[in-house]
């Protein structure tokens, strides 16, 4: 952060603090905001975490994660509440988001807010809102960051082991495991540093890997030995699934993460998508090598972003016509996919 002076400064007094992370948090997002969390509680600050949706059941274990304030369909009261807690707080965290429409409902009150706000995160091409950043597209997650930040405070010793597993979660998960090409020699480090201060890789690796329910591996299973496509003229694979098809296997916030990297470990694939009914709206996930910018192919026709081989994007359209509309721009990226 540049203006680490200034910053320092505004959590030198307990405030009113609210953190808030994208819709359907992932590890990252939710172990970097209840490891924030944890870390301004032991400075005195008042704090309060608020997601703008629910997320896996898998990542229930976080420490904290009894006090997030999660909007649901089913308690809309809920929001009336974050929002009144968005506007008195003093001071606004927002992590592993750039750009305010990834917070649906929430985004006109964290905007309006009066609030100091901080920005903590590495995706591409961020929406100016913040009044302070701590922002690296290099960096490999936002836990990363939220490690590095208190490194740069000063203030490593207030790392105890329910902030290092919740920000090892994070570092985890973001580098696949530590198997995606983001990893570096910084990402080993912190996860050295953050072992050191009381994180359990097994443990961690336990909850978020190894902690299935019969229905996500049986919807697996059916991905995998019914809907999974390969077109090799484009290198390319990819899974679609109805909202019939997930209401069959139980289907609930979670169980389709990861499943857009099957696509992606066949040999000579480039690009993986997974597209999904959520009834409101088509949720499309994309995941390439390194050649190869997903980044780009989400903004440039789905409405969303990310990273260069991992990003996310949204279509109004059926389930159908979103896959139509994929495969007719396919063509455009061939010399790019086969070269």
């Amino acid at each position: 952060m540049e203006n680490i002076q200034a910053f320092k400064a505004l959590l030198q007094s307990p405030a009113r603090v609210v953190i808030v992370t994208h819709f359907k948090p992932d590890a990252d997002a939710l172990g970097s905001s209840l490891g924030l969390a944890g870390f301004l509680k032991k400075k005195g600050h008042s704090v309060s975490v608020i997601t703008p949706s629910d997320y896996p059941a898998f990542l229930s274990w976080m420490p904290g994660n009894k006090e997030v304030i999660a909007l649901t369909a089913e308690n809309k009261s809920i929001e009336k509440t974050a929002k009144a807690l968005i506007d008195q707080a003093e001071i606004i965290f927002c992590l592993d988001f750039s750009s305010l429409k990834r917070i649906e409902s929430l985004q006109d009150s964290v905007r309006k807010a009066r609030s100091k706000k901080v920005m903590i995160d590495h995706h591409l091409e961020p929406e100016k809102f913040a009044d302070f950043e701590q922002w690296d597209p290099h960096a490999a997650s936002t836990a990363g960051l939220i490690f590095k930040l208190i490194e740069q405070l000063g203030e490593k010793h207030l790392i105890d082991a329910n902030i290092a597993n919740c920000l090892y979660a994070g570092l985890m998960t973001d580098t696949g495991g530590f198997r995606h090409p983001n990893t570096t020699q910084t990402e080993f480090l912190i996860a050295a540093e953050l072992t050191a201060h009381g994180a359990e890789p097994s443990f961690v690796a336990k909850q978020v890997y190894d902690t299935n329910s019969l229905e996500r591996l049986k919807l697996t299973g059916f991905v995998l030995g019914q809907k999974l496509t390969v077109l090799p003229e484009y290198n390319t694979a990819y899974i679609t699934l109805t909202s019939q098809e997930l209401t069959q296997f139980g289907s609930q916030t979670g169980d389709t993460e990861g499943l857009v990297n099957y696509g992606l470990s066949i040999k000579g694939i480039r690009l993986s998508v997974l597209m999904y009914d959520r009834k409101e709206e088509i949720k499309l996930s994309f995941r390439s090598l390194p050649d190869f910018s997903v980044n780009e192919m989400a903004r440039k026709h789905f409405e969303g972003g990310g990273h260069k081989n991992a990003s996310g994007g949204t279509s109004k359209l059926s389930l159908e016509e979103t896959l139509k509309k994929f495969l007719r721009i396919l063509p455009e990226y061939k010399s790019q996919l086969t070269s």
